[in-house]
């Protein structure tokens, strides 16, 4: 397996994952660099470097995206959200050894030849102008071939997959094919995301208050079915694998009673669509968006009505407020929640 001790890891974007990441890296002494457009998060880089709430401090060399160069070899960590990958992407040249870890599913990157991806399913909550995160759930991060891959392309990724996982900050697996993790946190992100960040709650509100549990769950049941009528193979990520969980879902009254046991382990998590609603651009078009495309004609209103949601919340610089989920509710064609 090859030794990435020497060779540079270019990470973009100091947010939760890119933060984490490069912050574990660090600490075990790999040639690492953090890639951030923010001026104020990249002073604050400079001067202290990444913190990890609960594990201290690590120095990271920081670089303005505007002063960034792809290194010619070594691995480029896309950690940035989907909307700013044009940027990113038009700097890259072909052969550069790119490892996206992000959520959903941006077309332009998808086109792209890169070997393989990472999926985080824990969650990591940075502060807004410095590198400071904190994990508020537990996880794994799985990083694998996103199409088939060259004998030195797995080795390269495995390699990858072992230097995050020294620092133990979470675990680390390397899989074969990484695009069934991809499509089951998409089942669970383009449920959460919309209607944690419009109706501007806690996670964990989507499992105690009524209106948003019945449309949390409806929306996993529907983003479930639009995969399998894709044929869209999913993984197991948390307790129960995608199967389970619509067994789950359409089991009288199971759903509430597990939900008992998951509220505490969403209540304080973060919501990463939450902080984009203000800024007036978020990652709808790779969640919600993604699966309306992928459904085609077969039926998906909920998912149309969050991604409308989502749109009008953020074009019209609304408040999030709890009122939007009943404006969703009420927009929706008759029977779809019963």
């Amino acid at each position: 397996m090859p030794d990435l001790i020497n060779k540079p890891i270019h990470i973009l974007g100091a947010g939760g994952i890119g933060a984490v990441l490069a912050w574990g890296l660090a600490q075990e002494g790999y040639s690492v660099i953090l890639v951030e457009a923010l001026p104020g998060k990249l002073a604050a880089g400079q001067k202290d470097g990444v913190t990890v709430v609960g594990r201290g401090t690590q120095p990271v060399p920081f670089l303005a995206f505007d002063d960034w160069t792809p290194p010619e070899e070594g691995f480029v960590l896309l950690c940035t959200k989907t909307y700013d990958n044009p940027a990113v992407l038009a700097r890259l040249p072909d052969d550069t050894f790119l490892v996206p870890v992000q959520n959903g599913f941006d077309p332009e990157l998808e086109r792209r030849h890169h070997a393989g991806e990472g999926i985080a399913s824990f969650v990591s909550e940075c502060e807004p102008d410095r590198p400071v995160t904190r994990i508020t759930r537990p996880g794994s991060l799985h990083i694998g071939g996103r199409r088939s891959i060259t004998p030195d392309e797995r080795a390269e990724l495995a390699s990858l997959a072992t230097a995050l996982g020294k620092s133990k900050l979470f675990p680390v697996e390397f899989v074969e094919d990484v695009r069934p993790y991809k499509a089951t946190k998409l089942m669970y992100n383009a449920a959460i995301s919309p209607l944690a960040a419009a109706a501007g709650v806690d996670n964990g509100e989507l499992l105690t208050d009524g209106l948003a549990k019945k449309l949390f769950f409806g929306i996993l049941r529907e983003n479930y079915a639009i995969l399998q009528h894709a044929k869209i193979p999913l993984a197991r990520i948390g307790p129960f694998h995608p199967d389970t969980v619509s067994w789950i879902l359409r089991t009288p009254g199971l759903p509430t009673f597990m939900a008992m046991f998951f509220r505490p382990s969403l209540r304080g998590t973060y919501c990463s669509m939450a902080p984009d609603i203000p800024i007036g651009r978020t990652e709808i078009e790779a969640y919600n968006g993604h699966l309306i495309r992928l459904a085609g004609d077969f039926p998906c209103p909920l998912n149309r009505a969050a991604f409308d949601l989502v749109e009008k919340v953020t074009h019209e610089g609304l408040k999030p407020q709890r009122e939007h989920l009943r404006y969703l509710a009420d927009h929706l064609p008759e029977g779809v929640l019963s």
